[in-house]
C-alpha cells in the first residue's frame, strides 16, 4: 500500500498480559529481538461450543459437531464431546464455526482510521532501500481498526511497511487483543516478515525525484546490490565453525579468510541493522512477503530468489497470479490475493476475477484472500465469498469447507504460525469464531470471537466489544466504531 486499542478495556482484559514474557532464544544473530513479545493468553475457562457446523480449516466439515475450549488450547472437535462440570456450555445449533481469520497484509497501526497525517506511518520513503526499519515501531495499539477487524472475526494479522520502496522492512505478527503496547500484542515466537515491492510503486516514488531506481532495470539492480552486500556480509559474521556458506558468483576467491569488504559498503565490521535483515531473508530466518502485480515480473523475483538463496513466502495482490498458478504451487509459494480489485493503475489492468480460484486449484497451492485495507478487513469472509460466486459462474465449484483454508490455514503456513493456529486441531491455539449461519453468505456476522479460548468479542454483549481510548469521551465518534471509525 502506498499512501501518505483499545486500551480504554485493556486492563480488565489483559491480566497477566502486562507482565514481560520470557524472550524465545533467538534462532541466529539476524534475528535476536529487543522488543519481545509480553503476550499472555487471557485467564479463560474450559468452553464447549455445542451442535454447529464445524469447519475446521484442514479441508473438512463436520456438520452437529462440537468444540471444546480449554487453557487456552483446542482440546477436541467432534459429536457429543464430554466436558468439565464447570465448562460453559454455548448452543450453536444453527451456527457455523471456523478458525478465527489470519489477514497477511494489514497496516493497522501504521496507517490508522481515522487516516491522519500524524499517524502515516507505513512508508520509510528516504531511500529505496531500508530493510533496517521494522513495521513493530510505528504500531499505534489505539487504532480503531482492530476493534472493528476483530468484529469480523480477524484474530491474528501481519503489519507490513508500505510498498514505496525496494526494501521496505520488517512485518510482525500480533494477537488481535486490546493492549496498551504493541509487544503485548505481538505473536509469540512468529518469525518477522520482510516487505519488499517490485513495479510501478518505487520506480515511481524515486524515479519521480530523480533519483534510482526509475524503472523496472533500476528495481532489479537495486535488489541485487543489497543482497550482495548481504550475502557478503552473513559470510563474514558467520562463526569459522560453521558450515560453509554456498559461494556466489560475486564473491571474490582472492580473500579466501573473508578479510576486506567484496561489495560497497561491505566493511564486515560492525554490526549493520539493514544487512541483519537482508541476511535473516537469506537464512530463512525471515518470511519474504513481496508486492508484485504483473506474471512477468513474479517470475523474475522468484529467479532472484534462486540467486540469493532465499525463499519467497508468498506473493501480494499478484493480479496476474493466475498465468503461474503453477509455478507458485511447484515451489510452494503462497498468493496473498485480492478477490476484484484491479485497473487502479498500469501493472493492476489484467486482472480477473477468478483469479484465487484458478491459484487455489494445483497441487499443494497456496491460495490466501487478504485486505490492504482497513475497511476489507472487517469482511474477509464476504470476500471469499465473491470468489467462490465469480469461480461458479466459470464452472469451478469450490466448497465451503476449502475455502475456509484462504483466510486461516493459508495465511498461518504462510507467516510461519501453521503449527499454532490456523485449523481446529487439538493442542492448537483456541482461537475461533462463531458465526450466525454459513461465513459465506452476504448476511453472515461474526457473533462470538474467541483469542486463545477467552471470549473476547460478543456481538450481543457491549461488554465484550472492545473500544479505543481514542474512541472514548467522544460523542461524534459514539456507534461509529463499529462501522469502520469516525464518521
Amino acid at each position: 500500500m502506498l499512501r501518505p486499542l483499545f486500551a480504554g478495556c485493556a486492563l480488565a482484559l489483559l491480566g497477566s498480559a502486562a507482565q514481560a514474557a520470557t524472550p524465545a532464544p533467538a534462532t541466529s544473530r539476524y534475528t535476536q529481538d529487543p522488543y519481545p513479545s509480553t503476550y499472555r493468553p487471557l485467564a479463560s475457562g474450559p468452553v464447549l461450543l455445542q451442535g454447529a457446523t464445524v469447519l475446521t480449516g484442514t479441508g473438512q466439515r463436520l456438520d452437529r459437531a462440537d468444540v471444546l475450549l480449554r487453557d487456552g488450547k483446542i482440546v477436541a472437535v467432534g459429536s457429543h464431546l464430554e466436558a468439565p462440570a464447570d465448562a460453559t456450555r454455548v448452543a450453536a445449533e444453527g451456527k457455523w464455526i471456523t478458525p478465527g481469520l489470519i489477514d497477511v497484509h494489514s497496516h493497522l497501526g501504521v496507517y490508522p482510521s481515522p487516516g491522519v497525517g500524524a499517524h502515516s506511518d507505513g512508508n520509510e520513503m528516504t531511500g529505496p532501500v531500508t530493510p533496517n526499519v521494522w513495521a513493530e515501531h510505528s504500531i499505534w495499539p489505539q487504532d480503531p481498526g482492530f476493534a472493528t477487524a476483530l468484529a469480523g472475526g480477524v484474530t491474528s494479522l501481519q503489519i507490513l511497511p508500505g510498498s514505496a520502496n525496494l526494501i521496505g522492512g520488517r512485518g510482525v505478527t500480533l494477537k488481535n487483543v486490546p493492549a496498551v503496547s504493541y509487544q503485548a500484542m505481538k505473536f509469540p515466537g512468529a518469525p518477522w516478515g520482510l516487505k519488499m515491492a517490485c513495479g510501478e510503486n518505487p520506480k515511481r516514488v524515486y524515479g519521480g525525484r530523480n533519483t534510482s531506481p526509475g524503472t523496472r532495470m533500476g528495481n532489479v539492480a537495486g535488489y541485487r546490490a543489497a543482497f550482495i552486500d548481504a550475502s557478503e556480509y552473513l559470510r563474514k559474521t558467520t562463526p569459522k565453525n560453521a558450515a560453509p556458506q554456498k559461494k556466489r558468483w560475486w564473491q571474490s576467491s582472492a580473500k579466501p579468510n573473508g578479510n576486506g569488504a567484496d561489495s560497497e559498503k561491505d566493511t564486515g565490521g560492525k554490526r549493520d541493522l539493514k544487512l541483519d535483515t537482508l541476511a535473516g531473508a537469506i537464512k530463512g530466518d525471515i518470511r519474504v512477503h513481496i508486492h508484485c502485480y504483473r506474471a512477468d515480473e513474479m517470475t523474475t523475483m522468484l529467479d532472484l530468489a534462486k540467486e540469493f538463496g532465499f525463499k519467497v513466502s508468498a506473493f501480494h495482490h499478484g493480479v496476474e497470479a493466475y498465468k503461474i498458478a503453477d509455478r507458485l504451487a511447484a515451489e510452494g509459494v503462497c498468493g496473498a490475493l485480492w478477490a476484484d480489485w484491479w485497473g487502479f493503475k498500469m501493472e493492476a489492468f489484467d486482472g480477473i476475477q477468478e483469479n484465487i480460484a484458478i491459484v487455489d486449484r494445483p497441487a499443494n497451492s497456496c491460495a490466501i484472500v487478504h485486505s490492504d485495507s482497513e475497511e476489507g478487513i472487517q469482511r474477509l469472509n464476504q470476500e471469499a465469498a465473491k470468489v467462490i460466486a465469480h469461480a461458479r459462474l466459470a464452472g469451478i465449484e469450490i466448497a465451503p469447507e476449502r475455502a475456509i483454508r484462504w483466510l486461516t490455514q493459508n495465511p498461518a503456513k504462510a507467516l510461519g504460525i501453521g503449527e499454532r493456529t490456523g485449523t481446529l486441531e487439538p493442542g492448537k491455539m483456541a482461537d475461533v469464531v462463531v458465526w450466525n449461519g454459513n461465513p459465506f453468505s452476504v448476511y453472515a456476522k461474526a457473533e462470538q470471537v474467541y483469542v486463545d479460548g477467552a471470549r473476547i468479542y460478543d456481538r450481543a454483549d457491549p461488554a465484550r466489544q472492545p473500544k479505543s481510548d481514542f474512541l472514548l469521551g467522544q460523542p461524534a465518534t459514539q456507534g461509529a466504531a463499529a462501522s469502520g471509525g469516525v464518521r
